[in-house]
């Protein structure tokens, strides 16, 4: 944000705490001390009044990237963020573009309860008009809120509160200030021969610990980080499927008309169902509001055991 605020002074920052507090989760640590009031902007707790002030500026030329403190309360946002933001390119006929970014922490945090544990990923990704990003480690982070900054569309970036103090190995190409990652592009994490196993944020940490774990016992999982949820890369985990004959996906987000039940329609539906050797297995949330209890809560959430048995169970194992 720091790079691209001063690169084009049509980009600013509104939130709530964004500015003097340095941000709720300090993503935007030094940023008003070093822009200053009239770049990045605290706001009062209304979060359909600061998005629909943010939709209002893009259509007006400027670059808002507005804050939700956590993807939850972006409901009290969603007419501004679908009706006014997502649609309006469309409707009027290419002429109104919206150049904004909705970006906060989304997905299950720890000890917060349903209000705070929700992954928005299929709802958002439902929508046209909109492009959603879900950004897993730091190289994703940094070159996919670029691209969303500079996309002249609005676009959904999904960070997950729980990756924000987790320390990544950054490459050096990832450090240049033109660094991007196009959205729309997944990445294969790691290679395999055995299964495919797709995932978007958090969660791919947890397919690499168990691919890890099922590499000791002769089972190469390929590791596909989505990294864009609309518009969806499928046609690299086609490929992967093609390659490996079998399919697992895993998110945080409940069961029903979720992320893995849309790849695993868009397999069925596509060239790569032919080469399935066993019906695709989905790991996902429990379908329950998020309990607040510790013990609960990790049973609510993908862990990496429920990973490997999924595996395991698709590969009849």
């Amino acid at each position: 944000m720091d790079e691209e605020l001063e690169r084009d002074e049509k980009v600013f920052l509104l939130g709530e705490e964004v500015a003097q507090y340095d941000g709720a989760y300090k993503v935007s640590r030094g940023l008003w001390k070093k822009y200053g009031d009239k770049r990045i902007i605290d706001t009062p707790i209304s979060e359909m009044g600061f998005a629909g002030i943010a939709v209002g500026a893009a259509m007006a030329g400027l670059r808002p990237i507005c804050e939700f403190m956590t993807f939850n309360f972006s409901m009290q946002a969603i007419d501004q963020v679908i009706n006014s933001a997502a649609k309006t390119y469309y409707m009027s006929g290419g002429c109104q573009s919206v150049p904004i970014v909705f970006r906060g922490p989304n997905g299950a945090s720890a000890g917060v309860a349903a209000q705070h544990s929700q992954c928005f990923a299929a709802w958002y990704g439902h929508c046209p008009g909109l492009k959603v990003v879900s950004p897993w480690n730091s190289e994703d982070a940094k070159g996919l809120i670029k691209s969303a900054i500079r996309d002249n569309n609005p676009v959904v970036v999904l960070e997950n509160e729980l990756m924000y103090g987790v320390p990544f190995e950054f490459p050096e190409a990832a450090q240049s200030k033109d660094f991007l990652i196009p959205i729309g592009k997944a990445k294969i994490e790691r290679q395999g021969t055995h299964v495919t196993v797709v995932a978007h944020s958090r969660p791919v940490g947890h397919c690499l610990e168990a691919a890890a774990v099922l590499s000791k016992e002769g089972i190469e999982c390929e590791v596909i980080n989505m990294r864009t949820i609309r518009p969806m890369d499928i046609e690299t985990i086609e490929a992967s499927v093609i390659k490996t004959n079998h399919l697992v996906t895993v998110e945080g987000g409940w069961p029903q008309f979720g992320i893995g039940a849309e790849i695993c329609a868009r397999i069925m539906e596509g060239p790569a169902f032919n080469y399935l050797d066993a019906p695709a297995v989905r790991v996902t949330g429990a379908d329950v509001p998020m309990p607040y209890a510790k013990i609960l809560e990790d049973n609510s959430i993908p862990q990496v055991k429920d990973i490997i048995f999924a595996i395991k169970k698709t590969l009849n194992i």
